[in-house]
């Protein structure tokens, strides 16, 4: 009976016709005629996307409608499949790339990126193991040097590319862990500011630290961790007989762009042999600019730092990297060599980069970031990122200029936040309006915002770090905008 249910599963229903491809292969015709389509499409796309929606979606209902099936026994050909893809799969599509979408932080990629991936699937070399691909670690190797030069870490650091900033925090957590307190993490505890991304709370939680293991602390009034409070916290909590053992500061919080006062906070950490960890998820890229370098004074001297090269380094998804001082920190960690890896597992020298977190089988990610930086150079990389800061000023500056419109934290690392606030509205009534707000210029299709809650409120938030906005293209969306916000005033939701 066995044998009949492993035959019944390998045999196909029908005899392999030549016409079915069982080796999976095109031509080289074919393979060119494909990529010189799938080329153009792109480059349509990014030619015609300013003049695009910046907001699309579909409800669930018309994407079941749309593309449940089942797989289909006998192959479509490859250019109806890949007209459906333009067609079906990235139309209704919230455009992150787009010049005007200014929600959450956008990630205005680059097309010398897009390639790089392409060529990176197409060759599609093994990047955690050195002797599979020597060039590769190579190159990954550079490239995350180059990042550490750029922060001001000493030359002892080194870190990996990962698929962002959320498993960058994860890595960096599980190394302060093992670092830190070793096989007994029963009374560790992480202090951060409640202004914190989630990734660290996903990235405990999946480490197994219970919620009151992780100490969210109020920030000032600059939306920035207090350092005495910090102090405070840790001394609390060992005379409780808990482990301090580390600290997430902001290098620019998602809702404000706010930067914990990373120089202290690192005094506090060394003397107390507590790890630092540096969300510089957005805002570490800043650091390019001399502006930027200001503001994140004291970043280097962090034990482990998080980037993510999607978003202000202008990559596409996905391409985060995590640095530690120690780069041996994360060999010490990760590393395990069985009996089936030993075989490439010959040479001290030889990076491994399956030793230095948490994939074995992993891409070769950095290539993109490696190849923008040498068809541009850092010189355009340093204005692209300074280009962001000044967006977020000329928005404030529009704002300012207007009747009703209150800022709430002004620009700083390409966010600004504000509010809405014409005579007689406020509390919940105003709260809802600036909902209202964000939804309407979301069915306008010009631009796209995003809101937060700061001190219990609702706030408006515009993040502009993509070097393609034009000023003018700034300036009409606050325009548009207000007068969003004026027709919401004069039609209130019980209106009607």
């Amino acid at each position: 009976m066995a044998g009949a249910v492993h035959e019944g599963y390998l045999r196909l229903p029908n005899p392999v016709r030549p016409n079915r491809r069982p080796m999976l292969e095109l031509s080289p015709d074919e393979m060119r005629a494909l990529g010189y389509r799938a080329v153009d499409m792109m480059v349509s796309h990014l030619a015609a996307l300013p003049d695009e929606p910046v907001f699309g979606t579909a409800a669930r209902a018309e994407m079941e409608a749309r593309l449940r099936e089942p797989p289909p026994a006998e192959g479509r050909g490859w250019e109806a499949v890949l007209q459906r893809v333009g067609d079906e799969v990235f139309r209704p599509m919230t455009h992150l790339t787009h010049p005007r979408f200014f929600a959450y932080v956008p990630g205005p990629s680059n097309f010398i990126g897009a390639i790089a991936d392409a060529l990176a699937s197409g060759f599609n070399p093994f990047a955690g193991a050195w002797a599979m691909s020597p060039a590769a670690a190579q190159v990954e190797l550079v490239t995350a040097d180059w990042l550490r030069e750029a922060l001001g870490m000493p030359s002892t650091a080194g870190g990996l590319f990962v698929s962002g900033g959320s498993m960058a925090t994860l890595t960096a957590l599980a190394v302060a862990r093992h670092k830190r307190l070793g096989d007994d993490a029963s009374r560790g505890v992480i202090y951060c500011s409640n202004q914190t991304h989630t990734a660290v709370d996903r990235g405990a939680r999946i480490l197994g630290f219970r919620p009151d293991q992780l100490r969210k602390l109020a920030p000032d009034e600059h939306y920035r961790l207090r350092v005495d409070d910090l102090a405070a916290a840790m001394d609390a909590d060992a005379a409780a007989g808990l482990r301090p053992f580390c600290v997430v500061a902001n290098a620019g919080t998602t809702s404000t762009g706010a930067v914990d006062p990373l120089a202290e906070i690192a005094d506090l950490c060394r003397a107390r042999g507590v790890w630092m960890h540096v969300d510089g998820a957005y805002g570490g890229a800043a650091v390019l600019t001399d502006e930027g370098r200001a503001i994140l004074h004291g970043i280097g001297e962090a034990d482990s730092i998080a980037l993510d090269a999607h978003k202000w380094l202008f990559q596409p998804v996905e391409c985060g990297c995590v640095l530690v001082r120690q780069a041996e920190d994360l060999k010490d960690t990760f590393r395990m060599v069985p009996a089936y890896l030993r075989d490439n597992d010959l040479s001290a020298e030889e990076v491994n980069f399956r030793d230095w977190g948490v994939q074995l089988t992993r891409g070769f990610r950095a290539l993109k970031l490696w190849m923008t930086i040498q068809v541009f150079g850092m010189h355009a990389m340093r204005a692209a990122v300074g280009r962001g800061m000044r967006l977020a000023e000329v928005a404030e500056e529009e704002l300012r200029a207007l009747a009703d419109w209150e800022i709430v934290t002004p620009a700083q690392l390409g966010i600004v936040t504000f509010r809405h606030r014409p005579n007689g509205i406020d509390g919940a009534e105003a709260d809802d309006l600036q909902r209202r707000i964000a939804t309407g210029l979301a069915a306008d299709g010009y631009a796209l915002l995003s809101t937060t809650e700061l001190r219990g409120r609702t706030v408006l938030r515009l993040c502009t770090i993509n070097p393609r906005t034009t000023d003018e293209e700034m300036r009409r969306t606050v325009r548009t905008l207000d007068r969003i916000a004026r027709e919401r005033v004069d039609s209130p939701p019980h209106a009607g």
